[in-house]
């Protein structure tokens, strides 16, 4: 639905002005309002899934609670991940060349980066299947 929705707010834009004496390849007043009838057919869907959400049961919590774990878990371990190869200079490539040359010393302790990432991917994995299956048990709410 949300590339139907793009594509047809792409189309509105393309359509949107034409030069005088041609006609638009497409009516741009239809298209608005098949995109606006698409919008608002998301806009029920999400609401619909975020109540759901709210109240569907995974394990001690909710699939929402769930939801946003997963979120956090993402952000901490792309961070993390990203620390680790800034310490240990993996992104630059950086080799001194002459032994006058200044060297780089890590500022944080790369192989805990690591096992961190390590633990916290293997959350993310966990917590996405519950998910996963939680999606396919639980039915979209009224």
């Amino acid at each position: 639905m949300a590339r139907r929705i793009e594509q047809l707010q792409s189309r509105i834009v393309a359509n949107a002005r034409f030069q005088e004496g041609e006609a638009p390849a497409e009516n741009a007043a239809a298209l608005l309002a098949e995109f606006d009838e698409a919008v608002g057919r998301v806009e029920l869907l999400v609401g619909r899934i975020n109540r759901t959400n709210a109240t569907a049961p995974l394990g001690d919590r909710t699939l929402t609670e769930a939801l946003s774990r997963r979120e956090a878990l993402r952000t901490r371990h792309k961070a993390i991940s990203a620390a680790a190869d800034a310490a240990s200079g993996a992104r630059h490539g950086y080799q001194r060349q002459l032994r006058s040359e200044l060297a780089y010393v890590a500022a944080l302790p790369v192989a805990e980066l690591r096992r961190t990432a390590d633990d916290l991917s293997r959350q993310l994995r966990e917590i996405d299947l519950e998910i996963q299956r939680a999606n396919w048990e639980v039915d979209l709410v009224d």
